[in-house]
């Protein structure tokens, strides 16, 4: 039960850090909290799609190399499936409501969801984990899975105003961020270091995108 409580304060703590953060980036017109709920609740319930997918998938890498195992498992196996569901479920229950009406609002549910996933996620792993795992997933695992989905919400935003399509493009960066995070660490080698830079490139990309989206929307009269 204290690995359960633990982890799941690992898991909200950085996430709801984060969710913060953009959410109070935009002042003019701040998202409805029962919304921000709702996306939460949504990142929750896209976990079950995701471990049938994962499940099913996975057996069919079984038996390749150690670093091509770690290279289908890292970008398909979990990045894929994960930002997939978390893209579905943000697609079909808040993109066409009337109170998503800015790209930056795209930013803040596609964050508010994979804070939802990344919380069922760690209890989930929290059964039997060691504590340093705990420890590592909530500072790093949780932080990714806000960063790559919230890079895919600026697409989600955009596509929102623009071209539907452009859901994909944002889902090809989030599964190429979490994809490679994934990778390093799967690989058992010096490569997981490598995941610090990653997450530091990501949280500036993030940030810019967040930008880019609040001034969109000033310009076109949308805050």
């Amino acid at each position: 039960m204290n690995y359960i409580l633990i982890n799941a304060f690992l898991a909200a703590a950085p996430g709801a850090a984060l969710l913060y953060y953009f959410y109070r980036k935009d002042r003019r017109k701040p998202e409805p909290g029962r919304l921000i709920l709702l996306s939460i609740g949504l990142g929750i319930l896209s976990t079950l799609p995701a471990i049938v997918l994962e499940l099913i998938i996975d057996p069919l890498f079984y038996g390749l190399p150690p670093l091509e195992y770690a290279f289908m498992t890292g970008f398909i196996t979990a990045a894929l499936v994960e930002e997939s569901c978390k893209l579905f479920f943000v697609y079909r229950f808040l993109f066409r409501r009337s109170e998503f009406d800015e790209i930056s609002d795209g930013i803040v549910y596609t964050i508010a969801a994979s804070m939802g996933f990344a919380l069922f996620e760690n209890i989930l792993y929290s059964q039997g984990a060691e504590t340093w795992v705990l420890l590592l997933r909530g500072f790093t695992a949780v932080p990714l899975h806000a960063l790559a989905s919230g890079i895919m919400g600026y697409y989600i935003g955009k596509a929102k105003f623009e071209s539907p399509s452009l859901r994909f493009k944002g889902l090809f960066f989030a599964v190429l961020i979490h994809g490679a995070y994934d990778f390093f660490l799967f690989t058992g080698t010096w490569l997981g270091f490598l995941i610090l830079p990653l997450l530091i490139i990501s949280w500036r990309k993030l940030k810019a995108l967040n930008s880019l989206a609040l001034t969109e929307d000033r310009f076109f009269g949308r805050s």
